[in-house]
């Protein structure tokens, strides 16, 4: 799985939108095997860091939020 591939669950991407979506602070982060499955990984790099937060304030802009 790729970090940067934005269909798949617990990429960079995805994780930024559903913190926000959770009403949780950026905590750039993925899941190499998929969201909760396997170890959590740290974004490290400034391009990491900027997909995660991409998905976190395209989500944020859309003001999708659980109730």
């Amino acid at each position: 799985m790729s970090s940067f591939n934005r269909e798949q669950h617990g990429s960079l991407y995805d994780r930024g939108g559903a913190d926000s979506y959770y009403g949780r602070q950026p905590r750039p982060h993925w899941y190499p095997n998929g969201t909760y499955r396997g170890e959590e990984v740290q974004a490290s790099t400034p391009e990491e860091i900027a997909e995660y937060m991409c998905g976190y304030n395209d989500n944020e802009a859309s003001g999708n939020k659980k109730e």
